[in-house]
């Protein structure tokens, strides 16, 4: 940012000095949540802060950081594989970002996904260990919350399937989809599918191979991925629907972006509320163990 105010560095595409210093103000203090966050999740104060809000900036967070860690290693893959055969006189860097700041965007999107993808669930285990294990199976026929998170999120997950593996429907500009465009779109959709498959199975609570605590975990990911990304480029995608920037041009149809980017984020907070309302009687059974403890310096 001071760089930015000096005219030491450039700003990017499509902004202006004061919309780029707004959007690193945004992120700086994104990073200071994230810092919190982890510091929360190890340190014995952690424990005392209301559930819904840990849990909440947990949520955000990985779905954030630990469900991009396959876009990182498939980029990678992909750009070694591109720049081996154009040869070395091709770059795919960001002309507005120096190459040592994307070296530690990289490392720090990667370290900090596998440091929360660790610390996440031994915080979980610690605090509310009852919801990780089977509820009850209910009655037949019957089903443990609302179905349409699983569908909408499928239906988001194939649309974006459908653009990743080439498609041009509600394609604007097709020109504008590079290799880490498909590699993101596919990764996205992935994520997607599984939320729906995994919140379906929860829902429904059919019996299936995959141990329970993996299912809370896929659509805690899942879910979070939908909502943190969606949630983040859905601003973006307003300012370019509305500004048409110049300099700036997006794949996709702005109309159908908008839509699938508020599926997405609706489809998130869906099976995250899902989620929430099949275990919040028996984490508040730890949590008030968990105070109590507190009050007579008992561990529960």
């Amino acid at each position: 940012m001071v760089g930015s105010l000096l005219g030491l560095l450039p700003v990017g595409r499509g902004f202006s000095l004061g919309g780029w210093l707004a959007l690193n103000t945004v992120t700086i203090g994104m990073a200071a949540a994230g810092i919190t966050l982890g510091l929360a999740l190890v340190r014995p104060w952690g424990m005392r802060i209301p559930g819904w809000l840990v849990g909440f900036f947990a949520w955000v967070g990985s779905g954030f950081l630990v469900s991009i860690l396959p876009f990182v290693v498939v980029s990678a893959l992909v750009n070694s594989a591109a720049g081996s055969s154009k040869g070395s006189g091709s770059s795919g860097s960001d002309a507005a970002m120096p190459g040592w700041e994307a070296a530690l965007l990289q490392c720090s999107f990667v370290g900090t996904g596998i440091a929360l993808a660790i610390a996440l669930p031994a915080y979980w285990w610690r605090r509310w260990p009852h919801t990780l294990s089977r509820p009850e199976p209910p009655s037949m026929g019957s089903s443990s919350g609302p179905l349409w998170p699983a569908v909408s999120g499928a239906v988001t997950g194939l649309f974006w399937l459908y653009w990743a593996a080439g498609g041009s429907l509600g394609i604007a500009h097709s020109d504008e989809r590079p290799a880490g465009w498909h590699v993101l779109v596919g990764v996205s959709a992935c994520w997607a599918l599984v939320a729906a498959a995994a919140v379906l199975a929860l829902v429904r609570r059919r019996s299936t191979r995959l141990p329970y605590p993996l299912l809370l975990a896929l659509a805690w990911l899942g879910s979070g991925s939908m909502f943190a990304w969606s949630g983040w480029r859905l601003p973006a995608t307003v300012y370019v629907a509305l500004a048409h920037p110049s300099d700036v041009s997006y794949p996709e149809n702005a109309t159908v972006a908008l839509a699938l980017h508020v599926t997405a984020v609706l489809t998130g907070a869906g099976i995250m509320g899902t989620l929430v309302g099949g275990n919040r009687g028996r984490a508040n059974v730890t949590d008030s163990a968990q105070q109590s403890a507190d009050r007579t310096g008992r561990r529960p």
